[in-house]
């Protein structure tokens, strides 16, 4: 006889994702492997075993738990957010809504400077006990492990005090947290006229930033009117010589050229790609970054034009999504509603989509090896679904279908009574 310190049984259907090595890509996200009538067995933390119901004689368990024909997957992964931040922007809708254009935003003091301006201010106390709400809020939605990129200090002292407030979340949160540099986000209004100094002082934190531990990943803003493909290059460069994984917020609204460097350069992920260019889809295709894509913040700005999910697949690449969560562009922490809107507005099968919220995003963090996967010996992220099936999630919209959540097989989150 087996023990285990809990047994999720009776599982209608339990979406493992384990599929073989590395993210799944192209054609190979539509193929979805289903097991039914399914228990899984968590030991320590992690997962012990997975099999049919009809091994369940072989096991004993501290915990057993009925899932009475529910839908099991992985935690959910969130590969790309804005989690520390002060403030809102909620009285910015109704300026959106009348037309009035981004830089009159600006100009009236809002946007994304008036964001820096709050996080500036506040106390690395008031922006932890912040995050932490909109981390417990991702719990309940089923993700289990996500990126955090700071970015809305656009200086020395507040670009630390965000990684700091994330340091601390990775201590302290059931959250798995990856740390991002995302001190080149924009540039703030002190240097709006000569912007290289500002990019060069943000390179010049890199080594303190490595030495203390505070970042996975450094990333850029590679756009029209923030940082050039050449700028971004040097800057990528410097920190993936001190060791840094490299990102890029690519192509968002024009083809710049941020995928192809992203490409180029080995960057794990190129994110957003709204506008990317053929030859970049191709280039990601072939050089195996990962396509982030964040369907909520085109129709949360209203916009008719979506990332080019099917064209990516097609190319051959890994796709991954993401809520970017954040207080500008998309304030949501509901990954389950991007699953969503990927279906509706990306045209992304629910198999496609399935991949790239878990085993996809996982490795769009570098954290591939640990999160994504129910499979023996890694850690018991699950979540437990009130849906009977897999395709139940990207159809039913505006709604959380979390039962359980389950963070190195401890219960962090229930809806309703327990099983």
């Amino acid at each position: 006889m087996q023990e285990a310190d809990l047994l999720l049984y009776n599982i209608g259907q339990l979406l493992t994702m384990d599929h073989g090595n590395g993210p799944v890509r192209g054609r190979e996200m539509g193929k979805l492997q289903v097991l039914h009538n399914a228990y899984v067995a968590v030991r320590d933390g992690r997962i012990a075993a997975v099999g049919e119901n009809g091994e369940l004689q072989n096991w004993s368990a501290g915990v057993r738990l009925n899932c009475e024909g529910k839908l099991v997957t992985p935690g959910l992964v969130d590969p790309h957010t804005h989690l520390v931040f002060g403030g809102s922007r909620e009285h910015e809708l109704a300026l959106k809504q009348k037309g009035v254009p981004y830089l009159d935003i600006l100009k009236q003091g809002g946007g994304i400077l008036s964001t820096v301006r709050m996080t500036r201010r506040a106390s690395e106390q008031e922006l932890f006990e912040k995050a932490s709400f909109h981390l417990d809020r991702m719990l309940a939605y089923g993700i289990t492990t996500m990126e955090a990129k700071s970015g809305y200090g656009l200086d020395m002292e507040t670009e630390l005090k965000q990684l700091q407030v994330v340091q601390r979340l990775q201590a302290e949160h059931d959250m798995d947290i990856v740390s991002t540099f995302l001190g080149a986000h924009a540039i703030p209004e002190e240097y709006r006229d000569n912007p290289a100094p500002f990019l060069q002082q943000m390179k010049e934190m890199l080594p303190l930033i490595k030495e203390q531990g505070l970042a996975q990943f450094v990333d850029i803003f590679c756009e029209t009117g923030v940082f050039s493909v050449s700028q971004s290059r040097d800057y990528l460069q410097a920190a993936r010589e001190l060791g840094f994984g490299i990102k890029i917020h690519a192509d968002e609204i024009e083809p710049l050229g941020g995928a192809e460097l992203a490409a180029e350069l080995g960057a794990i992920s190129a994110d957003h790609l709204v506008g990317i260019s053929e030859k970049g889809m191709q280039m990601l295709a072939e050089r195996g970054v990962i396509a982030c894509l964040l369907p909520g913040t085109t129709f949360y700005l209203g916009k008719p034009t979506y990332a080019p999910a099917r064209k990516l697949i097609e190319a051959g690449a890994a796709v991954a999504l993401s809520t970017d969560f954040n207080p500008g562009s998309s304030p949501t922490e509901n990954l389950q509603f991007i699953m969503n809107l990927a279906a509706l507005y990306l045209k992304m099968s629910p198999e496609e989509i399935w991949h790239a919220v878990t085993v996809n995003a996982a490795y769009a963090i570098g954290y591939g090896e640990e999160a994504g996967k129910i499979k023996a010996g890694r850690k018991a992220d699950l979540v437990v679904w009130d849906a009977p099936n897999y395709l139940y999630i990207p159809y039913h919209y505006g709604v959380n279908h979390v039962h359980s959540v389950f963070k190195n097989g401890k219960r962090v989150f229930a809806k309703g009574a327990s099983m």
